[in-house]
């Protein structure tokens, strides 16, 4: 049995008072887990996803009530931008930056003069969230508990990245995208998922020695102990949908950079083991093979695993592997309890055949992934709780209701699991 964390964004908690980040952590710590995962904790769009964020850098101060600053090391790449993004978009009433009048769209110095003044509330801001998230690092170190963060692998055409670095993504003359990012249709959706996400000019990255993602993975080391890449496909190849397409069926695939970008950011981590590529979905093996050939571990979620069919199934419990994550399911999944109660009575069985005599399937389920090869095991607190589906906290291609789930002291201190 291999280590063992919990998944839980930081909008679940109650609130994220140091007093309650303390009580949370010190949860954890009481039942054995040594790994924290949370979703991104940069600014949501405005839909409230964290994965479509305006900046691919910088903090979302709303996360922490804190006061206090704390300095910002190492942050001249982005944070400039990001103050001044913010202080304009504040100007032109909220309108994204290719909406913005010609001079501060296309960044000419005089006019974005005329903002610098502004700044210093977004950079003050910035240092606050620096501020509380020291102190939950301090925390999380002394418990002996790791923070793994999640770094969406694009960011959203209206960001300050975007703006500020035009030649990196494929934009026309005006800045607007021809193709957005999203994925086929596979089995979260039936017409795929369109995010609407801007895609990279790969290219031009290269020929800038890959420097805007070595500043963002360096950015994340700062912040977490292990890195999540969402959508690692993407380093392999995207999939890219007209923008004018209301769902994802007639995108096409597009090359990605491979060894080229994983070059560039793997080394900067401790070791490999430190950066988890989210594998999941219709995976071809060449992506599979690349993740592997640099040490990455993979992802298996049970969920998937207790389908028909022949062959081998990567996330049925005895078929999981040393180099991989196991979960239960993932911020995408239903929960574990409502995800049964979804089931049809010949998966249902294939799930019995492995639980003990009279064992709950939320607990079987949890303990099978415990149980399994997996050097690490991550469970959504909501599958602890042994809640349904009215705590689940996102469902692909659902813009509404999504991202808000969250939980009270007492249901924590109500929960009663058996862990292996």
């Amino acid at each position: 049995m291999g280590a063992k964390g919990v998944l839980c964004h930081l909008t679940s908690l109650p609130d994220t008072t140091s007093t309650s980040l303390t009580r949370f952590v010190a949860w954890l710590e009481k039942h054995g887990f040594t790994a924290w995962q949370m979703l991104p904790i940069t600014p949501p769009d405005q839909h409230g996803s964290p994965y479509a964020s305006p900046s691919a850098f910088a903090g979302w101060p709303s996360l922490f009530p804190s006061t206090e600053e704390a300095p910002l090391l190492d942050e001249d790449y982005w944070l400039d931008d990001w103050a001044l993004y913010q202080a304009i978009k504040e100007d032109q009433d909220g309108r994204p930056w290719y909406e913005w009048p010609a001079p501060l769209r296309d960044r000419h110095p005089d006019a974005l003069d005329a903002f610098r003044p502004q700044m210093t509330t977004h950079i003050a801001a910035q240092r606050r969230f620096q501020r509380a998230w020291n102190d939950l690092r301090s925390i999380a170190q002394e418990a002996n508990v790791d923070l793994i963060g999640d770094l969406p692998i694009f960011v959203a055409h209206d960001s300050a990245d975007v703006w500020a670095h035009r030649r990196l993504f494929q934009l026309d003359e005006n800045g607007m995208p021809l193709f957005v990012a999203g994925v086929p249709p596979d089995y979260f959706s039936e017409t795929g998922q369109k995010w609407g996400t801007v895609l990279y000019a790969w290219d031009n990255h290269e020929a800038e020695g890959w420097r805007w993602w070595k500043e963002r993975m360096k950015r994340m080391l700062r912040l977490f102990d292990n890195v999540r890449i969402d959508h690692f496909r993407g380093i392999h190849s995207n999939w890219a949908i007209p923008l004018e397409d209301e769902d994802a069926t007639q995108g096409h695939w597009q090359e990605g950079p491979k060894e080229a970008l994983l070059d560039a950011i793997v080394p900067l981590a401790p070791s490999p083991a430190h950066v988890l590529a989210e594998d999941l979905g219709i995976i071809p093996e060449e992506v599979l093979s690349l993740r592997r050939t640099y040490g990455l571990p993979g992802m298996a979620v049970l969920h998937f695993g207790f389908g028909e069919g022949s062959g081998v199934n990567p996330h049925h419990p005895t078929q999981i592997k040393p180099d991989q994550v196991a979960y239960t399911g993932t911020h995408d999944n239903d929960t574990t309890l409502g995800w049964w109660a979804s089931l049809d009575e010949a998966t249902k069985a294939r799930v019995r055949d492995l639980l003990e005599p009279e064992e709950p399937p939320v607990e079987g389920v949890i303990r099978l992934a415990l149980e399994s090869a997996a050097g690490l095991t991550i469970l959504p607190l909501q599958d602890l709780m042994g809640m349904g589906p009215e705590a689940r906290m996102n469902t692909p291609g659902q813009e509404q209701n999504n991202w808000k789930w969250s939980f009270s002291w007492e249901e924590l201190n109500n929960v009663q699991f058996r862990l292996p």
